[in-house]
C-alpha cells in the first residue's frame, strides 16, 4: 500500500510542477507545458550554480543543451554535412547533393538570446536539412560567439563577417550559389542578427552582390519597451518569460543584471531621458505602428521620471546594430523583400509587428505570417521528440514562402 501511495504522491507532484495555466488558444497546451517544465528546471538549476559559484548560468545550460541537443556533421542520401568556417566563423555546411547546377543560397543565425544554442544542435541540423533538400539549397548554419564570453558587438561582427564571406565570389563559385538567389535568415536572437545584417549590407555600395530576401522568425528587435503588448499579454506565458529576455539582453550587452528591475519597469526609457528623441520614440511607437487588434486593452506605460544612469551604463540600447526596429526609414527602405513571422502568445510579437509595419512603410514588400496559436521557438518544435502542430505548420510556410521568393 505504501508504495502506491508514494507513487501517487510523486505523480501528483510532478503534474503540480508540471501544470501551468495557458491561453485557450495555444497549440497543444500538455506539450507546451511539458517543454516549459524541462526549460524552468534546467533554468532553475543554473541559477543555483550561478549563486553557489560553481559557473555561470549560462554555462550550465549550454552544457545541457550540448548534451541533449548537439550532434555531429553526418551527410545523408540527398544531403553533404560538414562542418567548415565562414568568415573565420565556424559554421555547418548543407549542400544538396543533386539539384541544379546553380543553388539558392541561405546564410541562417540560431535564436537562444545570444547566450545559447548552436547551429550543430538536431532542431537546427534538421531544419537546415530540410531547407536544403526542399529548396535545392546551400544552407550555412553560423555559430556565432556567445555571451557571457562575448559580447555586444562581438555577436554582430560574427554574423556580418560570415554574412559578407558568404556573399564573397570565392565563396559562391565554390558552392556553386546563384548569386541573384541569396537570403539571410534566423530566428529569435538570430532574427535579430540577421536584421541588423540586411540593414547594413544592403546600404554597403562596395558589394556587388546583396542579399535578395531576409526571412525573420520571431525576431527580437528592441529593448527600450518592455510593456508592449505582447509583453503585458504574454509575461508570463512560456517559454520565453518576459523577465528572461531582459536578462539576455543584459547578458548580450555585458551589463550588470541588477539592472534587470529598471529595465522590467520601463525606468530606462522613461521621458527624462535626454538620448532617447521624440524621432526614436516614434520608431517603437506601437500605438500607431500597432493594429487596433494586436492593441486590444493594453495602454502605454511610460515613466515621466526614470533611473537617469541607465542609458549612459548602456548607451547600446540606441544602437540599431542590437535594435534594429530603431533604424532610420532611408536604411530600413535599401534592404530586401522579407518575411516576418510572429506568434500570437510570444513577448516578441510586437516587435516583430512593429517591423512589418515599418518596413512596408518604407516601400519594402513584407509578408507578414502570424500565427494566432502560435508560442515563442515554435518553429524548431517541429520535429520528434517535441514535435508540434504550429511547429510543423510554421516551418513548412517558412520554407514554401523562401521557394515561392528566392
Amino acid at each position: 500500500m505504501k508504495l502506491p501511495l508514494a507513487g501517487a504522491v510523486l505523480l501528483s507532484a510532478a503534474a503540480y510542477y508540471v501544470y501551468l495555466p495557458l491561453p485557450s488558444g495555444v497549440s497543444e497546451p500538455w506539450k507546451l507545458m511539458l517543454l516549459d517544465a524541462l526549460f524552468r528546471s534546467f533554468m532553475k538549476a543554473s541559477d543555483v550554480a550561478h549563486a553557489l559559484g560553481v559557473c555561470h548560468r549560462v554555462h550550465l545550460l549550454n552544457q545541457v543543451v550540448s548534451w541533449v541537443e548537439v550532434i555531429e556533421a553526418r551527410s545523408g542520401p540527398t544531403v553533404l554535412v560538414a562542418d567548415s568556417t565562414l568568415g573565420g566563423v565556424p559554421t555547418r555546411v548543407f549542400q544538396p547533393k543533386a539539384g541544379k547546377q546553380l543553388k539558392r543560397g541561405v546564410v541562417y543565425f540560431h535564436g537562444g538570446g545570444w547566450a545559447l544554442g548552436s547551429g550543430r544542435m538536431r532542431s537546427y541540423d534538421l531544419l537546415c536539412r530540410k531547407m536544403a533538400e526542399d529548396l535545392d539549397s546551400v544552407v550555412m548554419s553560423v555559430d556565432y560567439r556567445l555571451a557571457p564570453e562575448a559580447v555586444f558587438p562581438d555577436q554582430y561582427h560574427d554574423a556580418l563577417a560570415a554574412s559578407r564571406a558568404f556573399l564573397s565570389p570565392e565563396v559562391l563559385e565554390r558552392y556553386s550559389i546563384d548569386p541573384e538567389r541569396v537570403c539571410v535568415s534566423g530566428d529569435s536572437a538570430g532574427g535579430n542578427l540577421a536584421a541588423a545584417v540586411a540593414q547594413e549590407l544592403s546600404s554597403d555600395d562596395s558589394l556587388t552582390v546583396k542579399f535578395k530576401v531576409q526571412a525573420l522568425i520571431y525576431p527580437v528587435l528592441q529593448a527600450l519597451d518592455f510593456y508592449t503588448p505582447s509583453y503585458q499579454q504574454n509575461q508570463a506565458v512560456p517559454i520565453l518569460y518576459r523577465p528572461y529576455m531582459a536578462r539576455f539582453w543584459l547578458q548580450y550587452l555585458g551589463a550588470d543584471s541588477s539592472l534587470e528591475p529598471l529595465l522590467l519597469a520601463n525606468n530606462h526609457s522613461s521621458l527624462d531621458q535626454p538620448t532617447i528623441s521624440a524621432s526614436t520614440r516614434s520608431k517603437l511607437d506601437w500605438t500607431a505602428l500597432l493594429p487596433a487588434k494586436r492593441r486590444k486593452h493594453f495602454r502605454p506605460v511610460v515613466k515621466e521620471t526614470g533611473s537617469p544612469g541607465v542609458m549612459g551604463e548602456l548607451p547600446e540600447l540606441m544602437d540599431v546594430r542590437a535594435a534594429p526596429l530603431l533604424a532610420e526609414q532611408g536604411v530600413l527602405g535599401r534592404t530586401p523583400k522579407a518575411y516576418v513571422m510572429t506568434c500570437e502568445y510570444d513577448v516578441l510579437r510586437d516587435d516583430g509587428l512593429m517591423y512589418v509595419r515599418r518596413l512596408q512603410d518604407a516601400g519594402v514588400t513584407v509578408t507578414s505570417d502570424h500565427y494566432e496559436d502560435g508560442f515563442h521557438g515554435c518553429m524548431v518544435f517541429a520535429f520528434l521528440p517535441m514535435m508540434s502542430s504550429v511547429g510543423q505548420r510554421s516551418m513548412n510556410n517558412y520554407i514554401h514562402w523562401l521557394e515561392q521568393n528566392l
